[in-house]
């Protein structure tokens, strides 16, 4: 199935499609807005980092509550909350713009990132509730694909609306992105009258405490090998994909001497190399038997750390951007390949809590690795730096190997979904 046919037959897609690209979009005019209103009233670099450690933090807060209460609880009626919490502290940070103090940055970009995870998440636990067998694979792929072109568009859309209108504009357009993402969750439609998880009825979650339902979810993941696993590789990922939201900038300004340009082109690349990598992985995850699927995922991780490597050592700007957009491709392709897996087997009454500690897994490992990042680059090249993260990630490959080769990776059962989709247009 292709994308369009998907978009053309299947309502509860479109529409949640539709939310995804505005708010999206409207991520990035935040993002950009906040960072350069940061850099533009402190004029310390340190500012801007410490934004990106709060949001951090918030997400590792946020993300087992999320996954808790998903679980629990109309995933729809969560969803539409985080939208209309998240509009209402976008527009707040109107109130930073022509303030010298920091604080308040700090503590909106904390709320606005502690109310992601409550949708983010439950966009990939209802998945399998919007989307039929044979269009999972699909969903899937576009669902990724279009959050990585979002980052080019919105990158790019951000920048010409904060030059020509200012940071108030940017400001209220992300949180008016929130309210439309709400309206077209509002629009999903369930046979159920509702888009609650699937639980053995004979126990009584909701009068069991929270924490013991968090607990239960670890144990989840922690005794099915192949979550666990896919889990891990992408905290490897993370210690180098942390220290590139750094590198990317330091490359672009101090080893190839290209100034905003060169950083704009080097993360330009390599938004095109994770959509390329998307539609690859589109193209071949359905027809991917098991076996092949877990060895391509350590074919993605090796190329993906070598051309990580040769990016960081070449001397050549241009030979930098190919490899670097080689890199992200087969980050892609994994990426894909490894949420499908997750779609296919996590058992519906543990999809909030498994994508949740996913993301917070992932958070965990990328703060840490910008931190590390931050601190040898007063003492290294940016350049070694981003070799060693190459090697890091690449350890991801000699893992999952392992791991293969042990027999510590067999297929889980296939989940069940008993939710009604609703196909037609």
């Amino acid at each position: 199935m292709g994308f369009l046919e998907l978009l053309r037959t299947n309502r509860n897609y479109r529409y949640t499609w539709m939310g995804q690209v505005v708010s999206e979009i409207g991520d990035h005019f935040n993002n950009i807005a906040v960072f350069s209103l940061a850099y533009e009233a402190t004029g310390s670099g340190m500012v801007v980092a410490a934004v990106m450690i709060a949001r951090g933090l918030a997400v590792l807060v946020g993300g087992p509550i999320a996954g808790v209460m998903l679980d629990r609880w109309d995933r729809k009626r969560i969803m539409i909350a985080s939208d209309l919490a998240r509009m209402v502290v976008a527009l707040c940070f109107i109130l930073a713009v022509g303030s010298s103090d920091a604080w308040l940055l700090y503590l909106l970009s904390a709320a606005l990132m502690f109310a992601s995870p409550f949708f983010t998440s439950g966009r990939s636990a209802i998945l399998p509730a919007i989307a039929a067998p044979r269009e999972l694979q699909t969903a899937n792929a576009l669902t990724q694909t279009t959050s990585w072109t979002n980052v080019a568009v919105g990158a790019f859309l951000s920048g010409i609306a904060i030059k020509q209108f200012g940071y108030e504009t940017a400001f209220l357009l992300n949180s008016l992105s929130f309210l439309f993402s709400a309206f077209c969750i509002w629009r999903l439609r369930s046979a159920s009258g509702a888009f609650k998880a699937i639980r053995d009825h004979t126990r009584r979650h909701l009068s069991v405490p929270p924490w013991h339902d968090y607990r239960d979810g670890l144990r989840y993941m922690v005794h099915t090998p192949l979550i666990l696993a896919i889990m891990l590789v992408h905290v490897g990922w993370a210690t180098g994909g942390g220290a590139a939201q750094i590198l990317f900038t330091l490359f672009g300004e101090q080893v190839f001497r290209r100034g905003a340009q060169g950083i704009g082109t080097i993360w330009g690349c390599a938004g095109i190399g994770l959509i390329a990598g998307g539609l690859v992985g589109h193209r071949y995850a359905r027809r991917l038997p098991f076996r092949k699927y877990k060895r391509a995922i350590a074919v993605c991780y090796l190329i993906h750390g070598a051309a990580y490597v040769i990016f960081s050592l070449t001397p050549s700007f241009m030979l930098a951007l190919l490899f670097i957009g080689l890199s992200r491709a087969a980050v892609a392709v994994s990426s894909v390949f490894n949420y499908n897996q997750l779609l296919l087997h996590v058992k519906d009454e543990y999809r909030g809590r498994v994508f949740s500690t996913n993301e917070t897994l992932t958070w965990s490992m990328m703060m840490i690795s910008m931190l590390a990042c931050g601190i040898a680059s007063l003492h290294y090249s940016p350049r070694l730096i981003g070799a060693v993260a190459g090697v890091l990630s690449s350890t991801t490959a000699l893992f999952w190997t392992w791991a293969n080769a042990t027999g510590w990776l067999p297929e889980p059962p296939l989940a069940r979904d008993e939710h009604a989709v609703e196909s037609p247009a």
